[in-house]
């Protein structure tokens, strides 16, 4: 067995069942491997696009997403979604093909340092030197990749050793990658606190459903009847039904979770990072309250805001052994208040289309099992706000590294993971443009994949910015000359149909959700619609600038 066919083996004993790819001279040993493999590979027509859909097939399930390419710029186009991956905390193994071990440092055809370039965005990087080392560093990549905090990890793997045969594996021995268990030091430092707690609130974020902990942290939440919030990858950690559930904080968060984090005696902080985005004004944030941080990553403790109480281990255990609060009755009360006077609203009769209104119609008429991949833009905020998850991982957003062209190619990965799912990408006309050439790849493998394209013909966030910070000094966000959108999905091979009045929406959303086929929706907006609220820059989150009642009319 050479160690082109003991890598394809390895992946198939681990019960890889997908891979994404695009071949080339460095890796091909590896593509002839697969001739004779059961494993599905989806060629993708962009690496970018194969890395992306490897994200949005882990994303969506938990499970370990894998990419192939060759050296030099198939490697490089990977790094994009591998730091989206990094900064998402998404599992994932990037297999790479490198030139010949005699012409490492030589400046080879296609040859560039793909382990140097990819050191900081990955959770740990190989590169294989002797085919000896082949068999123990792909289990080890792929222990460290699905391991504590998820993460990417790269091992590039040269020509020659995937020519070489492979020594007989004797067997390694498992890596100890067991997760720590909170002290009940800690444990008790923190129930203390909460039980004096007058205005306790949860705050959660990806951790939750990278630790597997949603149901934990909801029978927590229902326990203590303390109020939450989530960060815009805690989406769908609580349900939207539950009162005491006040939706995203942050810079696009809701009026009631803004203010009840600035008004809260005791923050909570449950697999979460205190990001900029969530924090506005960091020294103004929950500057009153108390903090007890839960997480996995004891990097995330201490590193931008100070917590009273550090709870270092596996979530689950960590929220069952939590307790409630003496008496929380008027918190309660008030965050329920907040949730209803500061619910968002939609205008009866618009004059063109509302996206969010759109947005929230699909989030009722969609089953609770579909499954949404988001581009970034002003779209990607009003899906966080406006529709209604249940599951985090029903909601696949790039919320770190925000990845334009993220959500057509993790759409893919997410319809490879779940075949029976209904799956449908949000984007914007910038995003969409980024990866459009994956179109190819949803009608190759005849993905019943639904896109939805919010057309404000301009670079709607970069705009509404230079709008209110820049003197409305627009520069550069015009994109009036995109192409016909429908013409480009039938030249591709999807149906598509575009929209521009209101009275049409509901019609077009029965039509995309009855779609067995690929189906495009292009949909045109008003330029001038905002992402309301916006905590500016260097402000507390108390401040939000909100919209006026005449952008509504």
């Amino acid at each position: 067995m050479n160690g082109a066919q003991h890598i394809i083996k390895t992946l198939e004993t681990a019960g890889i069942s997908t891979l994404f790819g695009y071949p080339g001279g460095a890796i091909m040993p590896v593509y002839d491997a697969l001739v004779d493999s059961k494993l599905n590979h989806v060629l993708c027509r962009h690496e970018q696009g194969a890395a992306l859909a490897a994200d949005g097939y882990a994303r969506s399930t938990g499970k370990l997403g894998v990419c192939l390419a060759t050296s030099g710029p198939g490697a490089t186009n990977l790094l994009t979604g591998i730091a989206n991956a990094h900064l998402d905390s998404i599992p994932m193994l990037a297999i790479t093909g490198q030139v010949a071990s005699p012409f490492i440092g030589t400046d080879a055809f296609q040859e560039v340092d793909i382990l140097g370039m990819a050191l900081p965005v990955v959770k740990h990087s190989f590169q294989v030197r002797a085919a000896s080392e082949l068999p123990w560093m792909l289990l080890e990549a792929m222990q460290i990749a699905m391991s504590g905090r998820p993460g990417p990890v790269l091992i590039d793997v040269p020509k020659d050793i995937q020519l070489a045969e492979i020594p007989s594996v004797v067997g390694f021995p498992a890596a100890d990658y067991s997760l720590p268990t909170a002290g009940a030091g800690t444990i008790e430092e923190a129930n203390l606190l909460i039980e004096q707690a007058k205005c306790p609130l949860l705050y959660s974020g990806g951790g939750i459903m990278l630790g597997g902990a949603v149901t934990a942290l909801r029978k927590y939440a229902q326990r203590s009847g303390i109020p939450s919030v989530s960060t815009l990858k805690g989406i769908g950690n609580h349900l939207p039904e539950d009162p005491y559930y006040l939706g995203m904080l942050g810079m696009h968060g809701t009026k009631a979770a803004n203010l009840a984090v600035q008004q809260c005696d005791l923050l909570i902080c449950i697999g979460a990072r205190f990001d900029d985005r969530v924090t506005g004004k960091l020294d103004s944030f929950a500057a009153n309250a108390k903090i007890i941080h839960l997480d996995i990553d004891a990097a995330e403790f201490g590193k931008l805001k100070i917590p009273d109480v550090i709870i270092h281990g596996e979530l689950n255990y960590s929220l069952n052994q939590l307790t409630s609060p003496a008496e929380i009755g008027n918190w309660q009360q008030h965050c329920v208040t907040l949730k209803s006077q500061h619910a968002f609203t939609y205008p009866k009769k618009p004059p063109s289309i509302y996206a969010p209104q759109l947005i929230n119609r699909l989030s009722q008429l969609a089953t609770e099992e579909t499954i949404i991949s988001c581009d970034v833009g002003q779209h990607q905020m009003w899906v966080a706000q406006h529709y209604q998850f249940t599951h985090p991982r029903h909601h696949l957003s790039s919320s770190g590294l925000g990845t334009m062209g993220y959500g057509l190619p993790a759409a893919i990965g997410a319809q490879f993971a779940n075949p029976d799912a209904q799956v449908i990408n949000i984007s914007g006309d910038g995003s969409f443009m980024m990866n459009i050439q994956e179109l190819a790849t949803i009608i190759r493998y005849q993905l019943p994949i639904k896109i939805i394209i919010i057309d404000n013909q301009r670079l709607g966030m970069v705009r509404q910015w230079q709008t209110l910070f820049f003197t409305e000094r627009y520069s550069e966000v015009d994109l009036s000359d995109n192409p016909d959108f429908v013409k480009v999905a039938q030249a591709f091979g999807l149906t598509a149909q575009c929209i521009n009045q209101a009275e049409d929406v509901e019609p077009a959303l029965q039509t995309l959700l009855k779609a067995t086929t690929p189906f495009l929706l292009h949909v045109c907006i008003n330029p001038k619609d905002n992402v309301w609220p916006l905590v500016p820059p260097g402000v507390p989150n108390d401040k939000m600038l909100e919209c006026t009642k005449n952008e509504l009319l």
